[in-house]
């Protein structure tokens, strides 16, 4: 059975970093995209970042360029999401999701559950 399953998140205050990381089961994630999303309390979900089945290609929103670093690791069937400099506003749920295509885009197939980040001093 195909599974994504978040970890990482926590309680950091602000300027804090955190790691989160999307572990795969029950297949491997080597030809695909994984994208990060993230929904606060009331807001609508929102992309966070992309990264490429090969890792050769990454995106970011606007709102953590330079803050955030998407990375995989494929021999341990791993994506990772680098958070530094949090904020109060990054504050969220944060999701994986995997596209059945080896590049970034819009539309994504599997989600895993979530995990809290929240930033608060």
């Amino acid at each position: 059975q195909l599974q994504l399953v978040e970890s990482g998140g926590g309680l950091v205050q602000p300027g804090g970093s955190l790691r989160l990381s999307c572990a795969a089961s029950g297949f491997t994630l080597d030809y695909y995209a994984i994208g990060w999303f993230r929904q606060a309390p009331g807001k609508e979900r929102e992309g966070v970042s992309c990264i490429s089945s090969s890792g050769g290609s990454t995106n970011y929103a606007d709102s953590v360029k330079g803050r955030f670093t998407v990375s995989r690791d494929n021999v341990k069937n791993t994506v990772y999401l680098q958070m530094d400099n949090l904020k109060p506003e990054d504050t969220a749920v944060y999701y994986c999701a995997l596209r059945e295509r080896s590049w970034c885009g819009n539309e994504y197939d599997y989600w895993g559950q979530g995990t809290l980040v929240t930033v608060s001093s």
